[in-house]
């Protein structure tokens, strides 16, 4: 069943041509122009790539700290014990805790955006696998979430880091910004994860590698980017 749109959708979506891929700059312009929400929306950058998620080797999982930041203010735990729990802190973690911590999740609270953990820790850390793997929040060594330098950790995400896994469609979504953002900000940011996807090719992959790019909004139509302008 179709979705349904509504007429803010749909007046957007006649601004914007469906067969044209547009220069980086022209698209951030016009998804910024656009956007009819509330609220300041989130931008978002979606990676079509031609890789066979099936295959472990092509499967894409890491982050990186975008120049200018998210604008969004990151709610970070740590799971660490003695000096590393006091380093945590001492950088800016929201919680941090060992035992504590992992039974207050297993009792249903999720209100934070990154989970980083001490290698020590992940015994039980890993208790929480089908709680936090689902949602995108377990720590994993591949984003830089499981480590011991939980300074640098924790001064990252709270700077603007993110994380990039492909789906089972070999999809690749990341925010990078939001509509109040300067265009030459967002630009910042898009050529940074692009920059990213396009150096992270899987060596098994043959023929075009990246399908297509598209940025959007919280709620606008996708936007076309001609890859080729990055």
């Amino acid at each position: 069943m179709a979705r349904k749109r509504g007429k803010n959708y749909k007046a957007a979506l006649e601004q914007v041509d469906a067969g044209k891929a547009y220069p980086v700059q022209d698209a951030v312009e016009l998804v910024k122009k656009i956007d009819y929400a509330k609220f300041d929306a989130t931008v978002e950058i979606v990676f079509n790539l031609n890789v066979d998620t099936k295959q472990a080797d092509q499967q894409l999982r890491g982050a990186v700290v975008l120049p200018n930041g998210t604008g969004k203010d990151q709610t970070v735990i740590v799971f660490a014990k003695g000096d590393k729990a006091k380093d945590a802190e001492a950088a800016g973690a929201d919680f941090v805790g060992e035992a504590d911590l992992v039974q207050k999740i297993q009792d249903g609270w999720l209100d934070f955006d990154v989970a980083i953990a001490t290698p020590d820790m992940m015994a039980q850390v890993g208790r929480l696998g089908r709680v936090l793997g689902p949602k995108g929040l377990m720590p994993n060594p591949k984003t830089g979430t499981v480590t011991m330098d939980v300074t640098k950790a924790v001064t990252e995400s709270k700077a603007g880091k993110v994380t990039y896994r492909t789906d089972r469609d070999g999809n690749v979504a990341v925010p990078v910004g939001k509509v109040s953002f300067d265009t030459d900000k967002l630009i910042g940011n898009l050529k940074t994860i692009e920059d990213v996807i396009v150096k992270a090719r899987p060596a098994s992959v043959r023929g075009v590698y990246v399908q297509n790019v598209s940025i959007s909004t919280t709620f606008g139509p996708g936007v076309k980017v001609d890859l080729e302008s990055f």
